[in-house]
């Protein structure tokens, strides 16, 4: 979930930690003031009363000066950020119930132990399956390490580890090639592993800034953002659902080499099962396809062209990979893979993601379901719901490529609108891309609740989703004319009794307020509750400082005792538009010379005529 998603749904106490650390950050010498003050005006220099957007883009400005600050506390080589971040970086963590989170906590410790005593065991094993350089590896960190915590028991002192040995100790990690688990069990034969308070825990992630914790609903969220940093930090920039990505490339051989590499368990392993070992393991994905994968005397010539015939064969990314030497191209393959992480685009429509998992659970039922929930570890029963997945960054893609080859031919088979030669997920991604033109053509269906017909058409839409279906759509079509169709001013005044369905912002605070009603009958006719519902709308608008110029209610049709009615209304300034008006206007205005819909063309008449308004945008 974004930044600015979580703060607005947490509250100035629950934000305080993460505010004092930006204020500290900017205090900083290397922060560009002069864009700060752009972004803050004199009314909020102080963070706690900036807007919240305000807020989000002064973190982009400190970043680095934040990701500095989470370095210098995970120094601490006594607590257990390594083993707790490990779970917050994975995907599908960014939102956990407090009693989830304690689930994970004590899985991930309780596996950890088995590793150190099975690692333990064949480090003291004249029978071990470690080779003898990889054991020399290990010795030499782990005496190093050792060294290094305890020296100051010397002079008296607690042991820890100082700034220059921690970098030392970095650099050799990496010229040893050790992995995340592998540093991790090593570091816990030496310092002994407890299971701490979980309570204290979540405070000490709070209070360093890295999640925030909402005490009413009991719930850990860490943005985005702040994962992003901490998979720098963890020197796994790469999320593990791209590095799968990479990883379903390679050959088994291939696979078996970095297993071997890392005494990570392959003899008798599935394929399936080695790339999530690999993964969970922390290998470094740049060490991995710059040297991991390759036998010895593999020249640099092979290794480029295997690079090359990687991203363009197997993974086909969707601009070119520039980058003259192997590090280089390696190098931009993570920046493409921490930039598509971070794009808010999902790929398809919100529709046409919702409409994929409606047909991939009925065709593969609660299979799926169960796959998903364990392949992110979600909490939720039931989580096959594009706006869910999205909050945790599960797009479309992510969740295509946890079928199977089989299963994926099967669901292309199953679909004609589906080509089954070429790269199938391509083509089933291509498919849904069209959503939004299925559900623009049955928008008039949709506003009738017309099940059967939207059926035939192959829209599967449960009755409970036509009403937001139907908004949503709206939402889309008055975009598609130029219109600021504005989430965050709507959410912002919207209130537990209160929702507004879309606003429209034109600019010094005008607003023009939009209902959307959906009828089984021909003629929508409950005037007086509509009535209600818009004056109500009007005045929540007009006490933030809105003025409302006007409100429009779109519907399938309406009966003649509801225009009448809304005609002799004066100080409602309502009008009103059928969804097959609409549906013309937009297919017009798409044909016109004109940018921007001239909204003045919708403050005349009450009932709205399609045809009058096409003629004006036409001329």
């Amino acid at each position: 979930m974004k930044l600015v998603n979580i703060l607005e749904k947490v509250n100035s106490f629950e934000k305080n930690s993460f505010l004092k650390i930006m204020d500290i950050a900017l205090s900083c010498d290397k922060v560009d003031n002069k864009k700060v003050d752009a972004i803050l005006t004199s009314s909020d220099k102080d963070l706690k009363n900036a807007d919240l957007t305000n807020i989000v883009k002064i973190f982009n400005l400190i970043e680095e000066q934040y990701k500095e600050h989470l370095v210098t506390e995970m120094k601490n080589i006594s607590s257990q950020l390594d083993v707790v971040i490990d779970i917050l970086i994975r995907d599908g963590n960014s939102i956990m119930k407090y009693e989830w989170f304690s689930k994970l906590y004590e899985k991930e410790l309780k596996e950890l132990k088995q590793s150190i005593k099975s690692f333990d065991n064949d480090m003291n094993s004249d029978k071990t399956e470690i080779n003898t350089e990889r054991k020399r590896d290990y010795t030499i960190y782990k005496a190093c390490l050792h060294t290094a915590y305890n020296n100051d028991l010397l002079n008296n002192q607690d042991p820890k580890i100082s700034d220059d040995e921690q970098s030392i100790l970095i650099t050799l990690s990496e010229e040893l090639n050790l992995s995340q688990q592998e540093l991790k069990i090593i570091k816990y034969l030496i310092v002994a592993l407890k299971k701490q308070d979980l309570d204290e825990l979540i405070n000490e992630l709070k209070n360093i800034g890295i999640v925030f914790y909402s005490k009413k609903t009991k719930t850990i969220y860490i943005p985005n953002e702040i994962i992003s940093l901490l998979r720098q930090i963890k020197n796994r920039p790469v999320a593990d659902k791209y590095f799968k990505r990479v990883l379903k490339q390679l050959r088994e051989p291939e696979l078996n080499i970095i297993c071997k590499n890392h005494n990570i368990k392959y003899i008798g392993v599935s394929v399936e099962d080695k790339i999530s070992l690999i993964i969970n393991s922390g290998v470094r994905f740049r060490e991995l396809l710059t040297s991991g994968i390759h036998k010895e005397g593999t020249t640099l010539n092979e290794k480029k062209a295997f690079i090359n015939e990687l991203v363009e064969k197997g993974l086909q990314l969707s601009e070119p990979l520039r980058g003259i030497t192997v590090e280089d191209k390696v190098s931009n393959l993570i920046d493409y893979y921490v930039k598509l992480d971070k794009d808010d685009k999902v790929g398809i429509p919100l529709g046409g993601y919702q409409q994929l998992l409606i047909d991939i659970d009925s065709i593969f039922g609660k299979n799926i379901n169960s796959t998903v929930k364990k392949e992110f570890e979600l909490q939720d029963e039931n989580v096959l719901d594009a706006e869910y997945l999205l909050d945790y960054n599960i797009k479309p893609r992510d969740i295509i490529e946890l079928l199977s080859v089989v299963q994926l031919k099967q669901f292309c088979k199953e679909n004609d609108k589906i080509k089954v030669r070429g790269n199938l997920v391509v083509n089933i991604l291509d498919a849904y891309k069209d959503m939004r033109y299925l559900e623009f053509e049955n928008y008039i269906n949709i506003g009738f609740r017309d099940l059967n017909a939207l059926k035939e058409n192959g829209l599967k839409i449960k009755e409970s989703d036509i009403g937001v279906k139907f908004e949503d759509i709206t939402k889309t079509m008055l975009s598609s004319l130029g219109m600021n169709v504005d989430e965050e001013q709507r959410k912002k005044l919207n209130t537990a009794k209160d929702k507004i369905d879309i606003l429209i912002n034109l600019g010094n605070d005008e607003i023009i307020i939009v209902e959307c009603k959906t009828s089984k009958e021909s003629g929508y006719n409950k005037f007086s509750s509509v009535s209600r519902q818009i004056k109500s709308y009007v005045s929540l608008a007009e006490k933030s400082g809105k003025k409302v110029v006007k409100s429009l209610l779109i519907a399938p049709d309406f009966s003649d005792d509801f225009v009448n009615e809304c005609e002799l209304d004066y100080i409602l300034n309502l009008s009103l538009i059928k969804a097959e008006s609409l549906k013309t206007i937009v297919e017009a205005f798409e044909h016109s010379k004109l940018k921007i819909f001239p909204y003045n063309l919708l403050m005349r008449d009450v009932l709205i005529k399609g045809e009058r308004i096409i003629k004006a945008i036409q001329k």
